[in-house]
């Protein structure tokens, strides 16, 4: 007997601090949140902050709003 396990996944692209692109699967995400005013250590125009589940963070330039439509699949 053969069993066959088929995984599928996508990505989402949105853009990094230096206008790169960043590809992120939604399954990973843990959360997001807005950039915190007291927040220095962020380059500047980065507007959300993601989470994955391997505990690291992903700033991105567009706002929560749209990275959540995106994660969403919107």
């Amino acid at each position: 007997m053969i069993i066959l396990a088929s995984a599928v996944f996508y990505l989402v692209e949105l853009t990094g601090p230096n206008n790169q692109p960043i590809d992120i699967n939604p399954a990973t995400v843990v959360s997001i949140r807005e950039r915190r005013a007291g927040e220095t250590h962020l380059q500047k125009g980065v507007r959300c902050v993601i989470h994955t589940s391997d505990g690291k963070f992903i700033a991105v330039l567009e706002d929560c709003d749209t990275v959540r439509r995106k994660l969403e699949g919107k």
